[in-house]
């Protein structure tokens, strides 16, 4: 009996260190880019009206241990469109979320395109039921296609969010 009891509560050790997020490296169909995702992600397609122009977005979304996990991209026509994408993409990021302040850092995306309007942000704000939400998120482009991965959620986890952006790259 004893060694049943031994068995169960090693089996339930076991169960609690399991990771909750189950981690695979692939490139998504037409996106250019390589992308750790914890969770199969779901794609989508919708037309998004930027003042930059009116955009094809692609997006992969899951979620996974409390959290969404999002890759979007699109193209746009010009280069001198770029830089003012990927900063209309960081202010509607923080007013979907309401986020008074952003800790912003230079976006380091190996294989992106040189910009200086490519970042990473941290930011915080609330949800509208006014609850508390977290979103780390980085933006950065490759020639004309710009990118947006973000995780969002009620606390990001840091590994998670580390494991997610930093994970992503732009092969030749």
């Amino acid at each position: 009996m004893l060694r049943i009891a031994s068995l169960l509560l090693a089996g339930v050790a076991l169960a609690g260190c399991s990771p909750a997020l189950d981690w695979r490296e692939f490139q998504p169909e037409g996106s250019g880019v390589l992308a750790s995702f914890p969770c199969k992600p779901d794609r989508h397609s919708r037309a998004v009206k930027l003042e930059v122009q009116a955009v094809r977005m692609e997006m992969l979304v899951c979620d996974a241990g409390d959290a969404k996990f999002a890759l979007a991209f699109f193209d746009v026509a010009e280069p001198g469109q770029v830089g003012a994408a990927l900063a209309e993409l960081q202010a509607l990021a923080a007013g979907n979320i309401g986020a008074q302040s952003a800790d912003a850092q230079p976006a380091a995306v190996p294989g992106m395109t040189p910009n200086p309007k490519a970042m990473r942000l941290r930011l915080e704000g609330r949800q509208p039921d006014g609850t508390t939400v977290q979103e780390q998120a980085v933006f950065f482009a490759k020639g004309l296609r710009v990118y947006q991965a973000m995780v969002l959620g009620r606390r990001v986890s840091a590994e998670a969010a580390d494991t997610f952006l930093g994970g992503l790259r732009l092969p030749a």
